[in-house]
């Protein structure tokens, strides 16, 4: 197939794509029309209907669509301007190409994040999170193929397992750079700090947010889940508890983040800013992934608040 990714201005767009949004919108003068984000294993398209007519048939958000039009562009990006549309029929699509993945080995992922829970010599946390990565399957399963976020980095499958295990290896350097730090609690801290993703974000295809994502976001859900599993763990000790707690509420930092809590440990500080490291940085990975080879200024990011341009190879 084609791939979103691949397609430039002035080329007919034509082929099933996954509708992952759909809007019913106006223009300024009343005519009714469809915005559109269509998604395919290489990223998103933004795509708009102008006209309504019979070309047009009856589809929804999250159907698998056959698309006929041209491509434009609208404020420096790429935008799908459909004319003929209808829903795909099975056979059609592989589904699996319509799913953004990992370039990494999952498996290999895993594997590496067993070995630091067996690394894990405190006897409470080390069955906690046995309880999770090794006894419960399904969770594991989840774990495994979760998206890290809905959109900005690692929102692909198997990103939550590789941005935990980034975050994990941060943190065990942080261990041995700085003795005071309690390395048994923050790797548990670590592999554990979004574990609430799995239910704030639907799976893929869809990969957006639950109602309990809505209303209670990963980071209560995570702490929430953590807090009645060591209800089961007899002897678990109330101080680790809240120490283990306040690190999953305090990864983002600041209140204004998301955090409930700042961090007011070296384990936490630690989890966060290994967290925002490698959020950052992947987002700013993924930005240069989608300008390709393109060396000039990008313009200004609000997220980063600068105009980003990738490094030159010379670095002249």
């Amino acid at each position: 197939m084609y791939y979103l990714k691949d397609y430039r201005e002035g080329q007919k767009l034509t082929g099933t794509y996954l509708c992952k949004s759909k809007q019913i919108l106006k223009t300024k003068a009343g005519k009714t029309y469809y915005s559109l984000i269509l998604q395919d294993k290489s990223g998103t398209a933004d795509a708009k209907i102008w006209e309504l007519n019979n070309g047009i048939a009856s589809f929804e958000a999250m159907d698998y669509i056959y698309c006929e039009g041209m491509v434009t562009s609208f404020q420096g990006n790429i935008q799908m301007n459909i004319s003929r549309l209808r829903k795909s029929e099975e056979g059609e699509y592989d589904p699996a190409d319509y799913i953004p993945t990992t370039k990494k080995d999952v498996g290999e992922m895993f594997e590496q994040i067993l070995s630091y829970i067996r690394s894990v010599k405190n006897p409470y946390l080390s069955q906690l999170l046995k309880k999770f990565f090794v006894e419960d399957k399904a969770f594991a399963e989840k774990f495994k193929k979760h998206s890290a976020a809905k959109s900005v980095h690692h929102g692909f499958m198997g990103g939550l397992l590789e941005h935990t295990l980034s975050v994990t290896k941060m943190c065990e350097y942080f261990a041995g750079a700085y003795p005071n730090i309690h390395r048994d609690l923050l790797i548990t801290a670590a592999l554990f700090h979004d574990m609430g993703k799995i239910d704030e974000i639907a799976a893929f295809p869809r990969n957006d947010y639950t109602d309990e994502g809505q209303l209670l976001g990963h980071i209560y859900i995570g702490a929430q889940k953590l807090s009645a599993t060591i209800a089961e763990i007899s002897g678990f000790p109330k101080k680790l508890e809240n120490e283990l707690l306040h690190c999953i509420l305090a990864h983002h930092g600041k209140l204004e983040f998301g955090s409930p809590k700042v961090p007011a440990l070296l384990e936490a500080m630690a989890l966060h800013l290994a967290d925002n490291a490698d959020a950052k940085l992947q987002t700013l990975t993924e930005i240069f992934e989608q300008a390709e080879d393109n060396m000039d200024w990008l313009g200004f990011n609000r997220m980063f608040e600068s105009n980003l341009r990738q490094t030159s190879e010379s670095g002249l």
